[in-house]
């Protein structure tokens, strides 16, 4: 198996991992970039990610243009070419609508903070992008690339940043990384969520992970044992052990 064909089979058990876990239903998405060309990356027709398969996945440049395919792609591919764009590092990108992180979207008074240990890498800091701001009233859709340019400029180098009324964009240095940042910022979503609602909503109250535990729980290699032994149970639970390399 080659390259390509290992990350295409990956993106498929990434597809079927968050769709497994509730991350992502009949919409949203993910992407990788291509191992052999970083100017081009990887995402699935428009498909719900339940039903992807490898012959579902097509090539797209950083413009989000397809390379040779004329199949109907989502119609959000931009919010995936412009963080490829703008982050060199990045390898994978996930665009979700979770329910729980919905609420830290929509309000100012209480930014998405880290407050358990298994979502320290949704990172310290998770901006707010609002699509209103700079493009007034939209169908909140990122239908182009000046909105997917605008989004990756808020992320910046940020692991996470919440779209408002809308959703979230996760992006991670592998499609392992990046399904494990989807899975656990929802969770932390909702513990964060009934932890306020416990405490009245008295921030102050509630215990947050301080920037240096929420670095110390990075990991520096993205393959490393600990996020693969996630990687491979999720594939399980999915249904699509037979698919890992």
């Amino acid at each position: 198996m080659n390259a390509v064909e290992r990350v295409l089979r990956n993106l498929v058990i990434a597809n079927r991992i968050l769709a497994n876990e509730g991350v992502v239903d009949a919409y949203g998405h993910v992407s990788v970039r291509h191992p052999e060309n970083p100017n081009r990356y990887f995402l699935s027709r428009s498909r719900s990610p339940e039903l992807v398969e490898v012959s579902d996945i097509i090539e797209f440049d950083l413009q989000s243009v397809p390379v040779s395919d004329k199949r109907q792609p989502y119609l959000e591919r931009f919010i995936h070419g412009a963080i490829y764009a703008a982050r060199p590092e990045i390898n994978a990108v996930v665009h979700s609508h979770a329910d729980d992180v919905l609420a830290f979207g929509v309000t100012k008074s209480v930014p998405m903070r880290c407050v358990v240990h298994t979502a320290g890498c949704m990172g310290y800091h998770v901006p707010v992008w609002d699509i209103r701001d700079k493009f007034g009233d939209t169908n909140l859709l990122v239908t182009n690339n000046d909105q997917g340019n605008d989004l990756a400029a808020t992320l910046a180098g940020n692991n996470v940043a919440l779209m408002s009324a809308h959703g979230f964009a996760a992006a991670g240095r592998s499609l392992a990384e990046v399904v494990r940042i989807g899975v656990y910022l929802p969770k932390n979503a909702k513990v964060y969520s009934e932890a306020l609602r416990m405490t009245n909503y008295q921030v102050d109250k509630v215990r947050l992970l301080t920037e240096g535990e929420v670095k110390m729980k990075g990991v520096p290699n993205p393959d490393a044992p600990e996020i693969m032994r996630a990687w491979e149970y999720w594939a399980k639970r999915a249904g699509v052990g037979e698919l890992l390399a």
